[in-house]
């Protein structure tokens, strides 16, 4: 092999490894991401960067009530009349088949939507949506990060108890988002990420309540 191939071959395999380390730690450690929508205003606003903690997929330490986090947008959206207040998950029907599929469309997140919420509840909670108020285990939720006379209001899931393995979440522009009273619970497997840093634009740079 001549010292020119040796070199290509060299730098081709430098190449894979370091491509390789950059998606092991994108999927695995953290990411950043941008805001699109107004669902989470006046927290998050539209065109803002954040960075995503990923870590979890290691540590399998689950996200808290509290949390934002980003998650895989289900498939189907419910309406009023299909809901059912005693199954109330999220559905996902279109499941990328074949290696390469998969592997675009998790690790390089290619044509994936998502959806960035907070999470209001976790398994085994009971959820109750009445008189445009939150309630979880009975207890009224003082939902500080919502602006002043924003109601939550919900004909689709609104009494029901979170199963094992799920989460709750709303955005908290409760009247411009579609989240889990819709969509119902999200599996914990299609969390993608805890916002843990906002790092665009610098004069809001820190960490999100």
């Amino acid at each position: 092999m001549n010292i020119k191939l040796k070199e290509i071959f060299e730098w081709g395999y430098c190449i894979i490894i370091a491509l390789t380390l950059a998606l092991l730690f994108r999927y695995f450690v953290g990411t950043p991401t941008i805001v699109k929508q107004r669902s989470m205003y006046p927290t998050l606003k539209e065109n803002q960067r954040l960075i995503l903690n990923r870590t979890f997929r290691i540590t399998h330490k689950n996200p808290e009530v509290g949390d934002i986090i980003t998650f895989e947008a289900p498939t189907k959206q419910y309406s009023k009349w299909e809901a059912d207040q005693t199954n109330p998950v999220a559905i996902y029907d279109d499941e990328p088949k074949g290696i390469i599929n998969k592997f675009i469309y998790y690790s390089l997140e290619v044509t994936k939507k998502s959806y960035i919420k907070r999470v209001i509840a976790l398994e085994g909670d009971h959820v109750k949506i009445e008189n445009n108020k939150v309630y979880v285990n009975g207890i009224l939720q003082e939902e500080k990060y919502l602006q002043k006379d924003v109601t939550t209001e919900s004909d689709v899931f609104y009494d029901f108890i979170v199963p094992d393995g799920y989460i709750f979440a709303m955005g908290d522009n409760r009247p411009k988002s579609t989240d889990c009273r819709a969509l119902g619970c999200i599996p914990l497997e299609k969390v993608e990420g805890i916002v843990c840093l906002r790092f665009w634009p610098f004069n809001v740079f820190g960490t999100i309540d």
